[in-house]
């Protein structure tokens, strides 16, 4: 136990590990910050963007998949400098960016404004705040000094809560929140790194994958979640990850799996699964993949959520990738806070 831990001070020099097991503190802060904010004066609303990169845009991704089945407007989620046509003043635009620097998000502001749409800005600080500022549109200030992507709490709770303040959604979410709240700290208690090996399970998960590629697999309600361990696995363990969505995934990736088995074996294969919301058709699917994979790949790891909300079970599984992908970016010998590679290429777009 204590070579666990020496060794995690030794390899988390900006301690990810502990900005990452905040998460249900983080929400408690957000919904603060949130409730602060004046009535947002909106009178009609026919559809919604959320444009962002990256971990900020994971969070309209995670709106998108949750809120599917419950508002009553289309909500799409803009990761491009330009914007659909189709966009016009009755669409509410939600532009966040941690930095508040994010060029494709700063483009994307200044097409909306022109395009006199309703604007919400989510960030930091930044270009982002200077330009609603300017034009006097609502911002919406964040605490700085963390890694975006471990800044989830303050880009996604304050969204949802003002499309509830709004009015788009009408059901009861302050529930959901107070159990994805509970659910969340009891994740970080059973997880965060003073727990033992044998008793964590996300120090359990990245040794399992330590080795190999991990490919994860979403559907429905998790798909933005398997696309947010992928990123994380990018960024925190600096490793290859691939991801991929059922039931789309059935109709080709399936194909791929069973004619490479020089190269199946350096997966492990990641399938999430609910019993509560598989229906009878994803149940045979995700059991006829982890037969497939079973067969055919290095290893195959099946996880559920906690929780009974939506939100509760998307957010345990969010955490639950975020500590694995730091657990294995520490059994890599790698710090998991450091992104060189981007912060070169921004060096690069900024010499265009």
């Amino acid at each position: 136990m204590e070579n666990e831990e020496a060794k995690i001070r030794e390899v988390d020099k900006e301690n990810m590990l502990d900005g990452l097991v905040r998460f249900s503190e983080q929400i408690k802060d957000a919904l603060l910050i949130a409730e602060s904010i004046e009535r947002f004066q909106f009178l009609k609303i026919d559809n919604v963007i959320i444009a962002g990169m990256g971990a900020s845009a994971i969070s309209g991704d995670i709106m998108a998949s949750l809120f599917r089945g419950s508002l009553d407007v289309p909500l799409f989620v803009n990761k491009n400098y330009d914007l659909p046509k189709w966009v016009n003043k009755d669409t509410l635009v939600i532009c966040i960016s941690y930095s508040g620097n994010t060029d494709e998000t700063l483009s994307a502001f200044k097409i909306v404004y022109q395009k006199k749409c309703k604007i919400i800005c989510i960030s930091t600080g930044g270009k982002l705040q200077e330009l609603a500022e300017k034009r006097e549109v609502p911002f919406v200030k964040i605490p700085a000094g963390i890694q975006p992507r471990a800044a989830t709490a303050y880009l996604l709770f304050p969204s949802i809560l003002f499309l509830k303040k709004i009015g788009l959604i009408k059901t009861n979410i302050d529930a959901d929140i107070q159990e994805t709240i509970a659910v969340t700290q009891e994740f970080a208690n059973a997880n965060n790194k003073t727990v033992p090996l044998e008793n964590n399970l996300a120090k359990q998960l990245a040794k399992k994958i330590h080795g190999t590629i991990p490919q994860i697999y979403g559907w429905e309600l998790y798909a933005p979640i398997a696309l947010r361990w992928r990123h994380q696995f990018n960024e925190n363990s600096k490793m290859i990850a691939r991801s991929d969505v059922a039931p789309d995934c059935n109709h080709n990736d399936i194909v791929g799996w069973s004619a490479n088995p020089e190269k199946s074996k350096l997966f492990t294969c990641i399938l999430f699964r609910d019993k509560d919301q598989e229906t009878l058709d994803m149940t045979t699917r995700l059991n006829f993949m982890r037969d497939l994979f079973q067969n055919v790949a290095g290893s195959i790891v099946e996880v559920s959520p906690k929780g009974k909300s939506q939100l509760a079970k998307m957010m345990y599984l969010m955490c639950l990738g975020d500590l694995t992908s730091c657990y294995l970016a520490i059994e890599r010998g790698v710090d998991p806070s450091p992104v060189d590679i981007i912060k070169e290429l921004k060096k690069r777009l900024a010499e265009k």
